[in-house]
């Protein structure tokens, strides 16, 4: 499904755990990490895809997150001339994408890659929130900035609440 301009409807994921990390999985069979994506199939809803692409590239469902927010709007990036599939119809130039930060609210080791029968990732781990921006393969990465920058008033605030009382950070940005 490819609209009009050539993109194709698409879900980004972001996952992140009670400290403010997010999980950075590894393409499989490759060296480039990034965020579990995918497209949005015809009559499917943003959140349907990515509750169903939640459970064929990570292994978790619905119990086992948490929305916390979603991106206002589309961001779209355009493929690089080489990955364009030119003899499809009709041709797809890029990727337009509605992103979701989740909270794991599950135990790492429920994570799992494998239970597709075409596994997108073979690894993960937990990274600090803005390493991502910085290590996505280049044509991603002004969607990945502006995807954690509208995310970061989300993490900063779930991070606030769960400080304790009465540790000096709490006592630093109160005083």
């Amino acid at each position: 499904m490819i609209d009009d301009d050539g993109y194709r409807p698409n879900v980004g994921i972001v996952i992140c755990d009670k400290q403010g990390q997010v999980l950075w999985a590894r393409r499989y069979g490759q060296h480039s990490w990034q965020f579990p994506q995918g497209g949005i199939n015809p009559g499917e809803t943003a959140e349907q895809a990515m509750y169903r692409e939640l459970f064929e590239e990570v292994g978790l469902g619905r119990k086992d997150v948490r929305i916390l927010a979603s991106t206002r709007n589309w961001l779209r990036y355009k493929l690089p001339k080489r990955l364009v599939r030119w003899d499809t119809k009709p041709v797809c130039i890029g990727q337009k994408q509605k992103w979701f930060l989740l909270q794991l609210m599950c135990n790492d080791a429920d994570i799992n890659m494998q239970r597709s029968s075409t596994p997108e990732f073979d690894g993960w781990r937990w990274v600090s929130f803005w390493y991502p921006v910085r290590q996505v393969v280049s044509f991603k990465r002004d969607v990945y900035r502006r995807v954690m920058k509208e995310f970061s008033t989300t993490i900063m605030l779930m991070q606030e609440v769960s400080l304790p009382r009465t540790s000096p950070a709490y006592r630093r940005k109160r005083g």
